[in-house]
Parts: C-alpha cells; sequence; structure tokens
C-alpha cells in the first residue's frame, strides 16, 4: 500500500466470519468500507457502536436511506458538507453515477422538469458483474452469445433505479436500459432530450455550457467541448475521472457520462468519499487527476 496517511486493519482468514471479531474490528476503525451484499451491509452497519466510526457502504442497501449521505460530492455544497459530517455515506451505483452527473443539474437547475419522460442507455464492461461474470467471459469455453454486447434489467426494474429517481428529485421513473459488453471495465451512460420537452430550450452549444458552468469548480468531472461520431466506452479504464460529452441538434440532444465502473464508478468514488470525511485532498491517491 503506497500511501502514508492511512493504515489497514486486516482479520486472519480464521477470523473474517467470526461476528465477534468483525465487530471489533469496525469499532476499532476510522473508516469501514462495506463491500457486501445489502443483507450483509446492514448487518455489518448495524454492528458498529462507535460513533467516530465512519462507514462508506459500497452496496445498495443504504442509498436511499434517511441518516446516510450520498457520495456524489459534485452535485453541490449540500452534498459535499453531508459526506464530510455524516458518519454513514453511501457510495453511488455505477450506472447511477453516470445518469445522475446528467440528469441531477437539469433538473436543480429547472432546466427540464422533474417529470420529463427520461430514458438512459448505459454500455458496461463485464467486471461490473462481479466474479461470476468476470469467469463466464474470461472461460474458454464460454457461449458464444457473450461476443456480443447483451441487454439486461429487461423486466425495468434495475436495483439503481431507486437512487436515480431519489436523488435527481424525479416524479417518473426514467426507462433504464443497461448493456454489458466484451471489454473488461469502462463505462458510458447516455440520456437522449427532446429540445422541446425542456422547460428552457437549449442548444448543444448552450448545453455544454451549462455543464461547464456547473462543474467548473469539479476536480474528477471535465465537459468535453467538441461534437463526435463515436463514443468508446473503454477509454477511461483505470482512470478516477467522469467525462460529460453534449452532441446532437437544436430538435434533439444527447449527454453522455464516461467513466471507468471501478473507479468514479465505484472504488475511485469510494477513495474519494473517504478523503472528504477526513478532510483529506479529496483527489489524494486517485487516478488520472
Amino acid at each position: 500500500m503506497s500511501r502514508k496517511d492511512v493504515s489497514l486493519l486486516t482479520l486472519s482468514e480464521e477470523l473474517r466470519k467470526d461476528a465477534g471479531a468483525r465487530k471489533e474490528m469496525i469499532n476499532r476503525a476510522d473508516v469501514v468500507f462495506l463491500c457486501l451484499p445489502d443483507d450483509a451491509a446492514r448487518e455489518a452497519a448495524g454492528l458498529c457502536e462507535n460513533p467516530a466510526t465512519k462507514i462508506i457502504d459500497a452496496s445498495t442497501a443504504h442509498r436511499t436511506s434517511p441518516g446516510w449521505a450520498y457520495g456524489f460530492p459534485e452535485l453541490s455544497p449540500a452534498f459535499r458538507s453531508e459526506i464530510a459530517s455524516c458518519g454513514r455515506i453511501a457510495n453511488p451505483g455505477c450506472h447511477a453515477s453516470g445518469f445522475i452527473s446528467i440528469v441531477y443539474p437539469l433538473v436543480s437547475a429547472g432546466i427540464v422538469g422533474a417529470d420529463y419522460p427520461f430514458v438512459a442507455h448505459s454500455v458496461t464492461g463485464y467486471s461490473g458483474g462481479g466474479k461470476k461474470m468476470i469467469a463466464e467471459y474470461r472461460s474458454a469455453e464460454r457461449d458464444g452469445e457473450l461476443d456480443s454486447p447483451r441487454q439486461y434489467g429487461l423486466s425495468l426494474h434495475h436495483k439503481h433505479l431507486p437512487e436515480m429517481t431519489k436523488v435527481c428529485g424525479l416524479s417518473r421513473t426514467p426507462i433504464f436500459q443497461p448493456i454489458v459488453a466484451d471489454f473488461y471495465a469502462g463505462m458510458c451512460v447516455s440520456v437522449p432530450l427532446f429540445a422541446d420537452l425542456m422547460k428552457v430550450r437549449l442548444s448543444p452549444d448552450g448545453l455544454r455550457d451549462f455543464y461547464r458552468d456547473f462543474y467548473r469548480r469539479a476536480k474528477l468531472i471535465s465537459v468535453d467541448g467538441g461534437t463526435h461520431s463515436y463514443l468508446g466506452a473503454n477509454v477511461l479504464a483505470g482512470s478516477d475521472r467522469m467525462e460529460l460529452y453534449v452532441d446532437g441538434n437544436d430538435g434533439q440532444l444527447l449527454v453522455s457520462s464516461r467513466f471507468d465502473n471501478l473507479g468514479k464508478g465505484a472504488s475511485g468514488a469510494a477513495v474519494q468519499n473517504m478523503n472528504i470525511s477526513l478532510g483529506l485532498d479529496e483527489t489524494a491517491f486517485l487516478r488520472g487527476v
């Protein structure tokens, strides 16, 4: 570990499932990262009795829970302040991070109404599916279907939808279409907009300027200045940054958010939230800054 300002507490292999040992370790730590299924994350958070211990939960369990800060500091000073002061921080979902980076600014500024019929498309690398999916894609005997991008979440009840809806203050649940493809890491979330359904009608240049101003103080989010023929979802793999793009025309616009699903969509965001909660430089030991 290259950080000199943070040290790790570890349990021996034989004690990792010992509830008493886990509880003791959680209450000794200044910061606890939960990388667990939802029920296990709730159980682990309940073991913490030390008010000084900060918990950063990477699961879905607490992203819409009262008393938990939502870990996306670039959205507003209020989000940043809650991360800094609250002992319980819910790390955003990867797909949700892309959607929220696009939609929250529009709704909060009144450019688009809370009842807008949002649709989002997201292309992700297979690492987001965890150990089982990674093994499937890397298997020599893998199914030929894995050679093609695959749509999933076809019931339209994806686990990220509650946070996407709540954090953005939407009155209508978005339609969300995730797609997993044959590359390891990276993500591109796109949201199309009809200009005539926006409360404030903007051209692509005008909308690009709006996002530039909204994220002008962000150290990890930038807004690209051009138009594009292609956007590769894996370009920021290995980085903790996020890039926004605005394309389209005066009648229809397309806003895209590109990042690493394992970086700004997961562990990078968790480290950023830890840095803020401990009063450190928020970009300390993050990649691509």
